[in-house]
Order: structure tokens, then C-alpha cells, then sequence
């Protein structure tokens, strides 16, 4: 009984020591898993964290890169900016330029309408200039052909028609008293005078006929101009008068609409060729005509001198202006 006592405990020890053999075994195969799996498991950490630092290398090198970029596309900005601004200042340039090249063909519209109209005008004041100048020649051969043969011996002026008549026989010597000669003078000259100027050919064009009184340049100013203007009337007023009948009445009454006298005292003597004042001369009175228009034209030519002053400021202004 002791025997089977035994026995039965040792099978009972023996089971128990393979129970705990099997344990260890199974404690040792899970130790060695977990360790597998640790092991694993570091090593799988290991390359994450190896993949991380290459992805935070790859981030970073991103990062500069982006950087980069963003460095470059704000200086590309930077330059885009001034040229923006480059081309705003032109666009402005541009906008100003076209405003005075608008502003210049303005004025060239004005300047070239200027100049049709002052064509026109100087066209039609050269006609009436041509006219003039041919009635003037006209008047002036009439003239010429009256008295070069007269007994009078009158010379008459190419270029204005002037009669010169000398002081000496009209007056005596700082006088304004016609003398006998004189009022003889007159009343041959002025009937053969007015028969051409009071014609009918040219009586519509004559606006004045003038009698001047000039002196030489002894004494003062003052004393010659009274004088000139005492003979000058003086020979006006002879040959003016009804009682003298130089002239008929018809011419008298022409004659009123376009006489007058005045006196010029010593402003204009005349000179020697070498230069010295010719006393004898100068002491004359001359009767001279004008011409309806000639004032006028004479207006005219002002006006255009003026219009050509203009013209030429517009030019002026024209080549100064920016751009051109």
C-alpha cells in the first residue's frame, strides 16, 4: 500500500514536473515572441523614424525650395510692379503726347485756315492794289503829258504824281502873301490840274487832293510851321475863291469834297547831292493827290504784317512743342 502510495505520488510528481516543463516552454515561446515582436516592432520604429527623417530632409529641402520660389516670385513681382508703374508713366506720356499732337493739329487747322483767309484778303487786296497802282500810273502819264510841254515848267513825280511849285513865285521871302506871279501861276495851273483829276475817268477814284506848304530849316520849328500852313492856305484859298473864276462852279463843288491845306514846316527839306540842305528848294508847296483805297490798303497791309507776325509766333510755337 505504500508501494502504490509512492508509485501514485510519483506519477503525480512526474505530472506535475512535465506540466511546468510545458509551461516554461510555452512562457519561454511567448518571452521569445514578445521579444520577436519588440524586436520587430523596433525595428519597424527604426525605419519609420529613418523615413520620417527622410521625409522632414525632404520637407525641408521643400521648405527652401518654396523658399526659393516665393523669393523669386516676389522679386518677379518687384519687377513686374515697376513695370507696371514703367508703363503707366508711358501710358501717361502716351495720353499727353496724343492731348498736344491733338492740340498741335488744332493749331495747324487754325493755321492753315489763317492762311486761306489771308490769301484771300491778300488776293482780293492785290487786285485792288493792281488797280490802284494802274489808275495811279494812269494819272501820273496824264499828268505828264499836261504840263511837259506847258510853259509852267512844272515836273511832276514818277512815283507819287507830287507838283512841285517853287515858293519864289508864289511868295516873297518868309511871306504867305501870294504874289501877282503867283495868282498868275495858279490860274493857269489849277483849271488844267483839275480838268485831269475832276475828269470823269478819275474823279471816282481821287479821295483827296492835298496842298502842302513846306520851308527851309532857318528859324525855329514853330514860326516855319505857321508859315508852311499860311501859304499852303493861302494858295487853297486863291484858288478856292468864286471871285477869282479859276474854276467853274461845278469844279469848285468837286473840288470842296476833296481839298485840303497843310503845312509841313522844315520836316521834310530837300537835300543836295552832297548832302547839305537845299534852302531854295525847300521852300516850295507842292499839291499832291490820294486814292480812294489807298488807306485802306494801306490799313491792309498792316493788318497782314501783323497777320505775318502772328504766323510766324504760331510757327514758333509749333517747333517748340514738346515732340515735335
Amino acid at each position: 500500500m505504500a508501494r502504490r502510495f509512492r508509485k501514485r505520488q510519483d506519477e503525480e510528481q512526474t505530472y506535475w514536473l512535465s506540466y511546468s516543463d510545458m509551461m516554461a516552454g510555452l512562457l519561454l515561446t511567448f518571452v521569445l515572441i514578445i521579444a520577436v515582436t519588440v524586436l520587430h516592432a523596433n525595428i519597424q520604429f527604426d525605419m519609420k523614424q529613418e523615413e520620417l527623417l527622410g521625409k522632414e530632409e525632404q520637407l525641408m529641402i521643400q521648405a527652401d525650395a518654396l523658399e526659393k520660389e516665393q523669393a523669386l516670385v516676389e522679386e518677379q513681382q518687384s519687377k513686374l510692379s515697376i513695370q507696371a508703374s514703367q508703363l503707366e508713366d508711358q501710358a501717361e506720356k502716351l495720353t499727353l503726347q496724343r492731348k498736344q499732337l491733338t492740340e498741335q493739329e488744332d493749331l495747324l487747322n487754325r493755321q492753315s485756315a489763317l492762311l486761306e483767309e489771308l490769301q484771300k484778303v491778300m488776293d482780293s487786296q492785290q487786285e485792288k492794289l493792281d488797280r490802284i497802282i494802274g489808275v495811279r500810273s494812269e494819272l501820273i502819264e496824264a499828268l505828264k503829258e499836261e504840263f511837259d510841254d506847258s510853259s509852267l515848267q512844272i515836273s511832276v513825280d514818277e512815283n507819287t504824281g507830287a507838283i512841285t511849285m517853287d515858293s519864289q513865285i508864289l511868295f516873297e521871302y518868309n511871306q504867305d502873301e501870294l504874289k501877282e506871279t503867283g495868282q498868275a501861276f495858279l490860274a493857269e495851273f489849277l483849271p488844267r490840274y483839275a480838268s485831269i483829276l475832276l475828269s470823269p475817268t478819275y474823279s471816282e477814284y481821287v479821295s483827296e487832293i492835298i496842298i502842302e506848304g513846306h520851308t527851309d530849316t532857318t528859324g525855329n520849328y514853330l514860326f516855319n510851321l505857321d508859315l508852311s500852313q499860311k501859304r499852303a492856305y493861302s494858295v487853297a484859298a486863291y484858288c478856292m475863291s468864286e471871285e477869282n473864276h479859276i474854276l467853274d462852279a461845278q469844279e469848285l463843288e468837286a473840288m470842296r469834297q476833296v481839298l485840303s491845306s497843310t503845312g509841313k514846316s522844315f520836316s521834310e527839306p530837300v537835300y543836295k547831292a552832297d548832302g547839305t540842305v537845299d534852302a531854295e528848294a525847300s521852300r516850295r508847296v507842292e499839291i499832291l493827290f490820294r486814292l480812294k483805297d489807298e488807306e485802306m490798303i494801306r490799313e491792309m497791309i498792316e493788318i497782314l504784317n501783323a497777320e505775318q507776325v502772328n504766323e510766324q509766333k504760331i510757327q514758333i510755337e509749333l517747333a517748340d512743342a514738346p515732340g515735335t
